[in-house]
């Protein structure tokens, strides 16, 4: 009978082998880690590459934020040009209308100072009764009261409402 001792089985030689193996690898994996040509990454390496990114990263968010903040002045500006150039339109055409009324008013008083209060009072009432107050207002009180007597109750008393607040102290001249 040959002898036991020598021979080798095979399921224990693959397992052998295994272990060999295994051995030979960890002492590989443990010497890549340490290779300082590999990156490493730790936590300390994590918080200096946060620091390092965190001015650029701010520097370009406020860029950002400087650009959306002018490109929004320039929109409110060009809104602001729009509204002054309309505003010195409106302007100008209401000093052409105050200055034409002006002159409108001072022709028609003197027109309204010759004619009889019947024959004054069915024109007056048929204007606009902010125009009729201005033209009465300008007459003299005894005429303007026989004018007002021969208009219609209702007219009369809208004309008459515009003239006591045109005279009230506490009514602002200025719109502005």
């Amino acid at each position: 009978m040959p002898c036991r001792a020598n021979a080798v089985r095979p399921g224990l030689l693959l397992k052998l082998l295994a272990a060999a193996t295994v051995l030979l690898l960890v002492p590989q994996v443990n010497a890549q880690q340490q290779d300082p040509r590999l990156p490493t990454t730790t936590s300390e390496d994590i918080q200096k590459f946060c620091t390092n990114i965190a001015d650029p990263a701010r520097d370009q968010r406020y860029l950002l934020q400087k650009q959306e903040l002018e490109k929004l002045q320039g929109e409110v500006d060009s809104r602001i040009k729009v509204l002054e150039t309309r505003k010195a339109e409106y302007e100008e055409w209401l000093k052409r209308r105050n200055d034409f009324l002006d002159r409108a008013q001072a022709g028609l008083v003197d027109v309204y100072k010759t004619m009889k209060a019947d024959a004054a009072a069915p024109q007056l009432q048929e204007m606009l009764p902010e125009l009729a107050a201005a033209i009465i207002m300008k007459l003299p009180a005894r005429q303007s009261g026989l004018i007002l007597a021969e208009m219609d109750p209702k007219k009369a008393g809208i004309i008459s409402m515009i003239i006591s607040s045109a005279a009230d102290p506490k009514t602002s001249k200025d719109r502005s």
